[in-house]
């Protein structure tokens, strides 16, 4: 790990949140994302993860979760995390390449379709199932939080893109 400290901007720090009676669109704080990949043969790592304190856990993929908190980690709260997932897995700050993004509201889960293939129905898609799938042309992870909300994680370069087209009447 490197000592390199980057200064971000938050990329959507000018966007105020989209607000109606029907829904609300907010960034979250760009606080801290870890991708975390298990060892090979590991089992059962989500629930591991989800005691370890360190925020949200959203599954990814087979192997694959990301630990998401409002707070940055510091360099040595990242090692420490990293020294704890070791041998069971690994972990990539995802911090400064990654956004996040809140949908709530009534109207949330309809412009959420418009622009993915998923079923977003809450039986189908329940309060903490997460997907990564495409909106319209831009990777996203979404992840059911509760029942009428849902955060997006994003890569950074194309959050104001994703924020624009869900704002677009």
């Amino acid at each position: 790990m490197s000592d390199l400290r980057l200064t971000l901007h938050p990329v959507l720090g000018a966007r105020t949140a989209v607000t109606s009676a029907e829904v609300r669109l907010s960034a979250l704080p760009e606080g801290a994302i870890v991708h975390v990949l298990a060892a090979p043969g590991e089992q059962d790592l989500g629930s591991f993860l989800g005691g370890l304190g360190k925020g949200g856990v959203r599954a990814v993929s087979p192997g694959h979760w990301f630990i998401v908190g409002d707070e940055p980690m510091t360099h040595s709260a990242i090692k420490t995390l990293f020294e704890t997932l070791e041998p069971r897995a690994t972990g990539v700050d995802q911090s400064a390449g990654r956004v996040r993004i809140r949908i709530d509201g009534e109207q949330a889960e309809r412009i959420l379709s418009k622009g993915t293939a998923i079923d977003l129905s809450v039986a189908s898609f329940p309060v903490g199932r997460s997907a990564t799938t495409l909106i319209g042309h831009i990777a996203a992870h979404i992840t059911r939080i509760g029942s009428d909300s849902f955060e997006l994680i994003v890569l950074r370069s194309f959050a104001e893109s994703l924020w624009d087209d869900l704002t677009d009447d």
